[in-house]
């Protein structure tokens, strides 16, 4: 299995993204923080997921830290998504805590599957539920899920149509003893989120009861 750091991103600007997601985990962060960020980056995961940091962004809470994943068969990506980790030493009263976890995934679709009406609240119990099944409390959940089609014409007409599924959530992570949250946990079953909205099979016997998603689009190039 990789661990979290992973591989460095091949496109542009990428190793300095990395060093830019850096800099707030560095010896003038809280403690509290420098250890929530090096439980992420020694988290260990599925080797199909491939994780790797990116540019946090600075406005949202005074230390920040960033990771960006891809379900990866061969040479093409099933899923990508984003994981921001927020730390505010005084608190925040929308978050009701110190930490919070903010959060994009994406996958292609086929159309009928986007048309489901019951999508949006499955997909959303995905989320919840991957927490559950790692056992980890979060209070103060909100998001959403979105659901884009594209359709060509013209010079594009031959390309096929195309949906895609979006999922924008933030939620606040119980701390643990001294403080600090099960950020490791948290990256797994956002990982497990991420694995299934691929349509990845259950990574193990403890995943029996995940449902991957059915009739999602074949795998995109990189």
């Amino acid at each position: 299995m990789a661990a979290a750091q992973g591989r460095l991103s091949d496109g542009a600007g990428g190793m300095d993204d990395a060093k830019e997601g850096d800099r707030n985990a560095n010896s003038d962060a809280p403690p509290l923080f420098r250890a929530a960020v090096d439980a992420l980056r020694a988290a260990r995961l599925r080797p199909q997921i491939e994780v790797e940091p990116t540019r946090a962004p600075q406005r949202l809470a005074p230390f920040s830290y960033a990771l960006e994943a891809a379900v990866v068969d061969g040479d093409q990506d099933l899923a990508d998504g984003r994981l921001v980790l927020l730390h505010d030493p005084d608190g925040h009263d929308a978050w009701r805590g110190t930490f919070r976890l903010v959060t994009l995934v994406r996958a292609e679709l086929e159309p009928e599957m986007a048309a489901d009406p019951l999508l949006p609240d499955v997909c959303w119990s995905w989320l919840t539920g991957a927490l559950q099944a790692r056992g980890l409390a979060c209070g103060e959940p909100s998001g959403t899920v979105t659901r884009a089609s594209s359709h060509y014409f013209g010079g594009l007409a031959e390309r096929p149509p195309a949906s895609q599924i979006e999922i924008r959530a933030s939620w606040t992570p119980r701390e643990g003893l001294g403080g600090v949250p099960d950020t490791a946990g948290h990256l797994a079953a956002w990982c497990d989120l991420l694995a299934q909205v691929a349509g990845l099979p259950p990574a193990g016997p403890g995943d029996a009861s995940v449902v991957t998603l059915p009739q999602r689009r074949g795998p995109q190039s990189r």
